[in-house]
């Protein structure tokens, strides 16, 4: 299966390339790709900005890891569901999202800025790893309903020295659930090095222990990112059971806005991994085989630079919500402490 079997089931994403006439389904598989991974870049850098300037609290940069942003979310469905973490807002977008949306999280002033159902996207996760398990929990459930839902779920380095990344993979072995985990190895866990996280000569080797399947690949190559995670989706899909995929890859910007990557990493070693950009491999790719011209990169600059305009538009225009909203999808029932609060809030007039 070159590239993944593109089919109307697969998601459409907010790029697909509707301006290009590509030659056979792998080819759209690049180009989509591609534009995917422009515009995701463009709107990271501009999401980084807007957090240098005040509108957003905090932004964890994906730049560099946009071959693992895109190639996770190509491969699924519509009815499929995407698992993220604070750093994978570019895999939100490509999933179809609004910006504004997947940013307001990162606002700090709401749990979640888009429906989740309606999106098969659950919220950010901010705490390392819990996600996983959810994610298990909903496969294992629409197993039962007879609904052949896959989950991928997006993880770093760091994540797999929490317990909770354990105990999510080992129980996914063990009722086969349809997860794939993507295991973006940036090599830092904010500060520490892969290195005094594990021993393990490869994170895809602890696949291993828990009976799965487990493939290590270039996280800076999209055709690879996309090629295991469509194989591995593909199979979770047909009761082969749950895949575990290191991709590797880099951290380029800091941990987040607030970071300086200079105390525990020599800026000589991510000068290096510019020359691995996974842009610029892809349109190095394209190019060669006579898919993108000039013009069509042109289209695809002028569109990014739309979607960053857009990104800026929707953040800036955002009207922060009401503080006794802050009580709202917490507990279906809220529980005597959360009314208290909530009675406070009125009581001092500030809800």
């Amino acid at each position: 299966m070159l590239y993944g079997e593109l089919t109307e089931e697969r998601a459409p994403m907010a790029c697909s390339p509707e301006a290009v006439a590509p030659v056979d389904a792998a080819d759209a598989v690049l180009l989509r790709g591609y534009r995917g991974m422009v515009l995701g870049r463009r709107f990271d850098q501009q999401a980084t900005n807007l957090a240098k300037q005040g509108a957003l609290a905090v932004y964890p940069s994906s730049y560099g890891q946009e071959a693992c942003q895109i190639g996770a979310v190509t491969p699924l469905r519509k009815t499929d569901w995407l698992f993220p973490t604070y750093r994978d807002s570019v895999a939100v977008v490509g999933r179809g999202v609004s910006p504004g949306e997947a940013l307001t999280l990162l606002r700090g002033d709401w749990h979640c800025g888009y429906d989740p159902k309606a999106t098969r996207t659950a919220p950010h996760c901010t705490p390392l790893a819990t996600q996983a398990a959810h994610a298990v929990g909903l496969t294992m459930a629409a197993r039962f309903n007879g609904d052949d839902v896959v989950a991928v779920v997006l993880c770093g380095d760091g994540a797999t020295s929490e317990g909770d990344f354990h105990e999510a993979v080992n129980l996914a072995g063990v009722y086969d659930a349809p997860v794939v985990f993507l295991v973006q190895n940036n090599r830092y866990a904010i500060s520490v090095p892969l290195a005094k996280q594990t021993r393990a000569a490869a994170l895809a080797d602890k696949a291993v222990g828990y009976g799965i399947t487990g493939v290590q690949v270039d996280g800076n190559d999209f055709v690879e990112v996309h090629e295991a995670v469509a194989a591995a989706v593909d199979a979770a899909r047909a009761g082969h059971g749950p895949a575990l995929i290191e991709a590797l890859t880099y951290r380029m910007a800091p941990h987040t806005n607030a970071d300086d990557p200079s105390r525990y990493r020599d800026p000589a070693e991510a000068l290096a991994w510019h020359d691995r950009d996974p842009i610029a491999r892809l349109e190095a790719t394209l190019r060669a085989r006579g898919l993108l011209d000039a013009a069509t990169r042109q289209a695809i600059d002028a569109e990014a630079a739309e979607f960053a305009a857009r990104t800026r538009r929707e953040v800036t225009r955002y009207e922060a919500p009401a503080p006794a909203e802050m009580f709202a999808h917490v507990y279906a029932r809220p529980t005597p402490q959360l009314r208290q609060q909530a009675r406070e809030l009125t009581e001092r007039g500030v809800a």
